[in-house]
């Protein structure tokens, strides 16, 4: 009887979401466009006709315990595989194990959590065993498999992409973790709906966000003398004052808020551009990385439209470098509301990329004889500067003379637009060019 109030208090140790997690089909939560009734993960799970798979969703919605569902729902052994502690040496160990088994009929699940931290090497020890069916390779990630794994281990896995969990999904998993003897069912826990609901909002779709709160809540709530818990609204907003938003500066994550802050931008959207702004400071990215994106915006999305973007721009960076985090915050924030605003043109960004395509693809043609300088008495008998037109000893301050090489004689790259101070350049560049075509 002792060694099972040991096992017991054993299992009341360990963590809410450990204890909690679903064991089968029914009792997981989320992702219904995968595992709900007649879709298709779901189908082979329980036909069990299981291939090697990659599990890709944010932190928190079931990656792993997806993949111990599916090993209890399968006759197969399973095994789990940290790219941490497990080099090439043990990898080989473990796949001879599954030939092994598999010519005793046996298959051998082999589940590789985090699989983008596994290295090249590691991942190409896993490619003949994947291919001739001694494991079943399945691997969770939180990065994008097309950047993190490689190409021909990825083209022998079929991808599934899991979703943050819906609040509703929160508030269910919640619900049950305050009901079950596995969870605070058979404690007397005052805790309401709203709390609850405060809860599913904070964990931003985290089923292991919201049970690690709400077992950080229960476990500091006030004790009577009649042992009921009582969650107050002051010790939950102790317990969620600060919310670790998903961002990765080396990882997928970061090229997307990164993107998504210039996309605001460019859509004049000052109040989304600085909330991207601010996920990517609250993550930990440097200011001035920051900083350089808007100089580069600054030029490829306002160009001279406004050429005072570039100057407010750079002096954003110069900020960051003076004062650095937590100040410049400020510095930033004014420098994307600016560009946000700011009238939009693409035309300098549009005239490097034609001209760019141009050198690549013509001629290096030389430069025309009347555009070299002629400081040598050998390059001026070999006619360097000959015909050269001085632009200032005209009236207009202006020549017919042609600058481009002969096979581009003509070519446009600038072609300004209708917005802020480029309307004005564009008259004034049509007006030149009315000047230079007229006979």
């Amino acid at each position: 009887m002792e060694q099972i109030n040991m096992f017991d208090d054993r299992e009341r140790s360990a963590p809410l979401a450990t204890r909690l997690r679903p064991e089968t089909l029914d009792e997981y939560v989320g992702q219904k466009h995968l595992v709900g009734e007649g879709k298709i993960l779901r189908g082979l799970i329980e036909s069990d006709h299981i291939s090697s798979m990659i599990f890709w969703g944010p932190p928190g919605v079931g990656k792993t315990t997806l993949a111990r569902i599916i090993a209890k729902h399968t006759s197969s052994d399973f095994v789990e595989f940290s790219a941490v502690t497990g080099g090439i040496k043990e990898i080989k160990e473990v796949m001879q194990s599954a030939e092994q088994s598999r010519r005793m009929g046996i298959r051998t699940i082999l589940f590789a959590d985090e699989i983008h931290r596994f290295n090249k090497a590691q991942q190409d020890a896993f490619l003949p065993y994947v291919e001739k069916g001694s494991i079943i390779l399945i691997g969770a990630t939180t990065e994008n498999p097309s950047f993190e794994i490689n190409s021909a281990l990825l083209s022998r896995c079929k991808v599934f992409m899991l979703k943050e969990l819906e609040e509703s999904d929160i508030m269910e998993l919640l619900d049950r973790a305050v009901k079950s003897p596995k969870g605070f069912g058979d404690m007397d826990i005052i805790i309401n709906e709203d709390q609850l609901r405060a809860i599913a909002a904070f964990s931003n779709g985290d089923a292991r966000t919201a049970l690690n709160t709400l077992e950080m809540a229960v476990l500091n709530g006030n004790i009577d003398d009649d042992g009921k818990i009582s969650v107050t609204d002051e010790i939950l907003e102790q317990c969620m004052n600060r919310r670790s938003l998903l961002y990765d500066k080396t990882g997928e994550e970061h090229y997307n808020i990164i993107s998504a802050l210039h996309k605001s931008m460019r859509n004049s959207d000052p109040d989304a551009a600085v909330y991207w702004m601010y996920r990517m400071l609250d993550g930990g990215e440097d200011p001035l990385y920051i900083a350089r994106r808007l100089v580069r915006f600054a030029s490829e999305d306002i160009g001279m439209a406004d050429s005072n973007a570039l100057r407010v721009a750079v002096a954003a960076y110069q900020a960051c470098h003076f004062l650095g985090m937590p100040e410049c915050d400020v510095n930033l924030a004014q420098a994307v509301i600016y560009l946000s605003v700011a009238p939009k043109s693409n035309a300098v960004y549009k005239a490097c990329l034609e001209c760019a395509a141009d050198i690549k693809s013509k001629p290096a043609e030389p430069v025309p004889l009347h555009l070299r300088n002629a400081p040598t008495k050998l390059m001026k008998e070999l006619d360097y500067g000959k015909g050269y037109q001085y632009a200032h000893n005209t009236e207009e301050k202006l020549t017919k003379m042609q600058c481009l090489p002969d096979s581009l004689a003509g070519r446009r790259y600038y072609r300004p637009g209708e917005q802020g101070r480029e309307k004005q350049i564009k008259e004034r560049l049509e007006q030149i060019l009315k000047w230079k075509n007229s006979k």
